[in-house]
């Protein structure tokens, strides 16, 4: 699965529009206007939106669910992967257990456009 993360600056707009023209639905309970991320579905399509992240966010970002995180991290790594340009990024060195439940890291190309590998921690 493919998750799609847009930057959008203004979240009880970004929810109007995808929610009342473009008929998605918000897919978390726990989610509403003020939630710096947002969780969208519609005919089996996820995205989420975020304003948390538009000030540091570049480039694009998609989300790649995966059975195991930390196995393919070591598998990047031993291809040659290179996280000492995000040295600064906990994410970005290998897998997190993040605050809203999923475990995840980043890959960043030189672009700035981000795959992000998570899977929900059980």
């Amino acid at each position: 699965m493919i998750v799609p993360l847009f930057k959008v600056s203004n979240m009880a707009e970004a929810i109007k529009h995808y929610t009342e023209v473009l008929d998605f639905v918000m897919t978390d309970p726990n989610d509403h206007v003020d939630s710096p991320v947002v969780d969208l579905g519609r005919d089996g399509w996820n995205m989420q939106i975020t304003t948390s992240e538009s000030e540091r966010l570049f480039g694009s970002v998609v989300y790649f669910w995966v059975e195991d995180v930390d196995a393919l991290f070591a598998k990047y790594l031993a291809r040659g992967l290179d996280i000492s340009r995000r040295a600064g990024s906990p994410v970005h060195q290998g897998p997190v257990n993040q605050t809203w439940g999923r475990r995840e890291f980043y890959v960043t190309d030189a672009d700035g456009n981000t795959i992000r590998f998570c899977k929900l921690i059980e």
